[in-house]
C-alpha cells in the first residue's frame, strides 16, 4: 500500500505538510474544550465565584471549537484536493502505461480487468487518501495527547480506559482476519460482472438472434449474486463493529462514572469537589481516545480493499513493456517502401508450439504482396509483426532496410497504413475518424478526407447521411453498416499516405462489385506504395505481384496467380473451392 503514495508529487506532500499543521491546531483546540469544562465545573461550585468569570471560560470554550470547525473545513478541502489529483495521475499513469503494452500484456491482465482497475480501484486509493489525511493523521495524534493529559488524574479510570481500547483492539483484530480475504476477493468478483456485462452488451445481436437473453441473464446473475454476497459479508461484519464499538464508548462513561462515585463517596470534604472536576475531565479525555480509536477503525474498514486496489494498480505500473522503443526515425536512402522477412519464426509467450516458421519474402517498393490460406494458418499474426504490435521470436523484419525494432515507436507506425480485420470506429464524426491519428504532425485537410473517402468507395454513402462528411458516428461506428466501416477505415488508411499499406482481410464486407472497383481504384492512387493484403476471396488477391500461401504457420507456396496455380497444391484447392472451371482456365 505505501509503494503507491511514490507518485504523490512534491506540490501534493506540501499541501500535506500544511494539513497537518491544521491536523495539530485541530487536535489542541479539541483537547483544550474538557479543561474549560472542568474550569466551568470548579467555577458552578466554588462559593464566591462570579458569572462573569464562567462566561469567559464559556466563551474561551466557544472559540475553542469553533477554531475547531475551522481547522477542520480547511484539512477537509486540502485532504479532498489530494486525493483527487492524485488520482487523476494514477488514471492518467495507468492509461499511458496500458497504451504502451503490446497486445500480450493487455491480454495478460484482461480487457475487463484493466478498466476496473483504472476506474474502481483508483476510486478506493482516493477515498483512503483523502480520509488518512482527516482521520489517519488525526487519530495518533489525538490518542496520544488525550492520553498523556488524562495520566496521573486516577489509576482506576486509566485501567478502565486501558481495558476499553484493548477490548476495541481485540474486536478490530478479529474482524479483519475474517474480512481481509472477502476484500482481496471482491475486485476479483467486480472483475467478473464488469466482463460478463461487457461480453453481453458488445455480443447484443448474437444474444437475441440465439435467443440466450435467459442464458446470459443467469450468467450475470451468478457473477451479480456471487459479488452481492460477498458485499454482504463484509458489509455486515463492519455493521457489527460500530455498534460495539457504542457499547464500549457508553460502557466505558458509565465506568468511569461508577468508579468516580464510589471514589468521591470514599474521600474528604475538601477532596470530592478535585475527584468531581478530575471525573468529568477524564470522562471527557477518556472519549476523545476511544474516538481516536474509533477514526482508526474506520480508516481499517477501508484500508484491506484499498490495499488490494492499490496492489492491482501497482501490477499495471510496475509492469515493463515487451515492445520497447528503438532509437531511428528512417530508414536506409533509396529502400522506402521495402519490406523484408528474414527467417522469421513467431510463437506466444509461455506457448510450446511455434505460430510461425521460418517466413522469409521481400516486398520491394510499389508491390502487392498477398497472404491466402486456411483458418488459423497465421495470416493475421504475420503481419501483425510489422507493426509490432508483437514482436517476432527468431528472425529479422525490414522496413526500408532497417530492422523494426531499431525505429522508434512513433515513426515506425507514421510509415504504415494499417487496416484491422475487424474495422474499429470511434465516437465522433465521419471526418474526425477519417483524419484519425498523428502522421508525423500534419494535419489532414477536408478536400484530402474527401479523396481518401472517394478512393475506398465511401463518398456515395457518406454524402447521403444527415450532415454528410460532419455525420456524426456512435460509439463503435453502430449507425454504419459492415461494409460501411471497412471502407472507412480504409479511407483512414489511404489518408495517411503511408509507405506500406497493411490490409488484415479488410475487403471481406464489400460485395464484389465493391470489392472490385475499390481495387481497382487502390491500384491507381496508391502506386509506387507497397501493400500488404491478407484475404480470404482469391479474387481480391488475384492481381498481385506475389502471393504468398501459408498453412500451419509455414509457407508451402509463393508466386503468381498463374505459377501457384500450377505449383501449389493448398493454392489450387482454395482456388477451386471459390473459382469456376472456366475461370481456373482463363
Amino acid at each position: 500500500m505505501l509503494k503507491i503514495f511514490k507518485y504523490l508529487n512534491p506540490k501534493e506532500w506540501a499541501q500535506a505538510g500544511v494539513s497537518l499543521l491544521f491536523i495539530i491546531s485541530q487536535v489542541w483546540l479539541d483537547l483544550k474544550l474538557p479543561d474549560y469544562m472542568s474550569e466551568i465545573t470548579t467555577l458552578v461550585q466554588t462559593q464566591g465565584s462570579t458569572m462573569s468569570d464562567i462566561w469567559a471560560a464559556g466563551g474561551w470554550m466557544l472559540l475553542c471549537a469553533i477554531g475547531s470547525v475551522i481547522c477542520s473545513f480547511i484539512v477537509g478541502f486540502f485532504a479532498a484536493k489530494i486525493g483527487a489529483s492524485f488520482s487523476q495521475r494514477l488514471r492518467s499513469m495507468m492509461f499511458n502505461k496500458v497504451e504502451s503494452f503490446s497486445m500480450d500484456e493487455i491480454n495478460r491482465f484482461s480487457t475487463s480487468s484493466l478498466i476496473t482497475r483504472s476506474t474502481n480501484d483508483v476510486t478506493q486509493v482516493q477515498m483512503l487518501v483523502t480520509m488518512s489525511l482527516q482521520l489517519v493523521v488525526k487519530a495518533p495524534i489525538m490518542a496520544v495527547w488525550a492520553i498523556f493529559k488524562i495520566s496521573g488524574k486516577g489509576f482506576e479510570w486509566t485501567l478502565a480506559t486501558g481495558v476499553a481500547v484493548l477490548v476495541l483492539i481485540a474486536l478490530v483484530a478479529l474482524v479483519m482476519i475474517f474480512v481481509m480475504p472477502k476484500f482481496r476477493k471482491m475486485q476479483t468478483l467486480t472483475d467478473n460482472l464488469t466482463r460478463v456485462t461487457r461480453e453481453n452488451l458488445l455480443g447484443l445481436r448474437v444474444v437475441r438472434a440465439y435467443n440466450a437473453e435467459a442464458y446470459q441473464e443467469k450468467k450475470f446473475e451468478s457473477a451479480n449474486n456471487e459479488l452481492t454476497d460477498t458485499n454482504l459479508f463484509t458489509n455486515r461484519a463492519m455493521a457489527i463493529m460500530m455498534p460495539f464499538m457504542n457499547m464500549i464508548m457508553s460502557g466505558l462513561s458509565l465506568a468511569i462514572y461508577w468508579i468516580g462515585a464510589y471514589l468521591i463517596d470514599a474521600a474528604l470534604a475538601p477532596e470530592r469537589l478535585m475527584l468531581f472536576s478530575n471525573m468529568v475531565v477524564f470522562s471527557q479525555y477518556a472519549m476523545q481516545v476511544i474516538m481516536a480509536f474509533m477514526m482508526l477503525v474506520m480508516i481499517f474498514i477501508m484500508f484491506p480493499r484499498a490495499s488490494v486496489s492499490a496492489k492491482r494498480i501497482n501490477e499495471v505500473l510496475d509492469t515493463e513493456p515487451t515492445i520497447l522503443d528503438g532509437h531511428l526515425t528512417n530508414g536506409k536512402p533509396g529502400q522506402a517502401g521495402e519490406v523484408v522477412f528474414n527467417h522469421v519464426s513467431f510463437k506466444y509467450p509461455d506457448a510450446a508450439e511455434y505460430v510461425l516458421e521460418d517466413i522469409s519474402f521481400a516486398a520491394k517498393k510499389g508491390e502487392t504482396v498477398a497472404f491466402i490460406g486456411s483458418t488459423g494458418s497465421g495470416k493475421s499474426t504475420l503481419i501483425n509483426l510489422l507493426p509490432r504490435f508483437f514482436d517476432a521470436t527468431e528472425g529479422e523484419i525490414l522496413l526500408d532496410g532497417v530492422n523494426v525494432k531499431d525505429y522508434t515507436l512513433d515513426a515506425l507506425y507514421n510509415k504504415i497504413g494499417y487496416v484491422p480485420q475487424k474495422a474499429v470506429l470511434f465516437k465522433g464524426t465521419i471526418s474526425s475518424n477519417v483524419a484519425y491519428g498523428d502522421n508525423g504532425g500534419e494535419e489532414y485537410t477536408a478536400d484530402e478526407v474527401k479523396k481518401a473517402l472517394s478512393i475506398a468507395q465511401g463518398a456515395d454513402f457518406v454524402e447521403k447521411m444527415d450532415g454528410t462528411y460532419e455525420a456524426l458516428v456512435a460509439q463503435g461506428g453502430t449507425n454504419v453498416s459492415g461494409g460501411q466501416k471497412q471502407r472507412i477505415a480504409i479511407a483512414r488508411a489511404l489518408c495517411r499516405k503511408p509507405e506500406v499499406y497493411i490490409f488484415d482481410d479488410s475487403f471481406s464486407a464489400l460485395d464484389y462489385k465493391t470489392d472490385r472497383v475499390l481495387r481497382s481504384e487502390l491500384k491507381k492512387e496508391t502506386s509506387g506504395v507497397t501493400s500488404l493484403i491478407v484475404a480470404q476471396r482469391i479474387g481480391t488477391i488475384m492481381d498481385a505481384d506475389q502471393i504468398i500461401v501459408l498453412d500451419e504457420g509455414k509457407i508451402v507456396g509463393k508466386g503468381t496467380h498463374k505459377e501457384l496455380l500450377s505449383s501449389c497444391d493448398v493454392y489450387r484447392e482454395i482456388a477451386a473451392s471459390q473459382l469456376s472451371e472456366e475461370e481456373l482456365a482463363s
